[in-house]
């Protein structure tokens, strides 16, 4: 490779590092890449680190040791992360989202890159400092926001299945009552999964009265795994859940299919920001 200058070199490690979100590379590894000495290498460290924080997209950290290196943690300004969230609210309030059933039409969202992508810096940026060694969803529709959270981590995706699969080896399954429609559900996970004693995070499109996320809870305990936090989308306005700690980004309160409106507004956690 030819000689690159600094700030092509700079741009060319940033974008190594942005590629692999929470990736430590060793000093060593750029210094052979890019033929440079690593103490010239220390100092364009110090520039991304000032570059990411002036676009606050994130942070560069740099590890000491001998396993050391640097790294980059993705993540949002908070008038960013407000602006994001009320732009979703406000296209999930279009009366022709309403689906029969009192249900909103949420796959097109759900299934962007591009929202779906900044939903895991989100969760990624709330559950960093709890150091989980997964993210756990339950298929389908929470697959996509998941998958992001958890390469935003830099850490393996479980997912969990509604019926066990033979291609997936033994498997461990319970059976949990669903919070809204008090029904009996299965769901199940290959023994091969997870690791004994794991801490990880729960991820999940939308929340009504938590039975999912407590049957999630209940078979992680057969794994002897802490649940260390639970996110989701959005959560269904109701008097009680059968969680109590999650972080929700949107908050429905109600769906009128006779008015042809859509109440849906930014979770509790952003109303108090935005009022201090």
């Amino acid at each position: 490779m030819e000689r690159l200058h600094r700030k092509e070199r700079v741009a060319a490690i940033l974008k190594i590092l942005s590629d692999n979100p929470n990736k430590i590379y060793s000093l060593g590894y750029f210094s052979e890449k890019f033929d440079v000495a690593r103490s010239t290498l220390s100092e364009d460290v110090v520039i991304m680190k000032k570059l990411v924080e002036e676009i606050k997209c994130g942070t560069v950290e740099t590890i000491s040791g001998a396993a050391g290196g640097v790294k980059f943690i993705p993540g949002m300004a908070d008038e960013d992360e407000i602006k994001f969230i009320e732009g979703l609210c406000k296209m999930l309030q279009s009366p022709d989202r309403i689906i029969p059933g009192g249900f909103i039409y949420m796959n097109d969202i759900i299934y962007s890159p591009d929202i779906v992508s900044k939903m895991g810096i989100i969760f990624a940026q709330r559950f960093q400092n709890r150091k989980p060694d997964y993210v756990v969803t339950v298929e389908t529709k929470g697959i996509p926001i998941a998958i992001m959270t958890a390469r935003a981590l830099g850490i393996p995706l479980i997912i969990v299945r509604t019926d066990s699969r033979v291609t997936e080896g033994s498997t461990v399954s319970i059976n949990y009552v669903t919070g809204s429609s008090k029904r009996i559900r299965t769901m199940s996970l290959s023994k091969r999964s997870v690791k004994p004693e794991s801490k990880y995070i729960f991820i999940d499109d939308f929340m009504k009265a938590g039975g999912t996320s407590y049957g999630i809870y209940e078979l992680m305990k057969e794994f002897s795994c802490e649940c260390v936090g639970i996110g989701v989308a959005v959560e269904s306005y109701t008097e009680s859940k059968k969680v109590k700690e999650y972080f929700a980004l949107m908050e429905l309160k109600s769906v009128d299919e006779e008015k042809q409106e859509i109440l849906i507004y930014p979770s509790k956690y952003y109303t108090e920001k935005l009022h201090h």
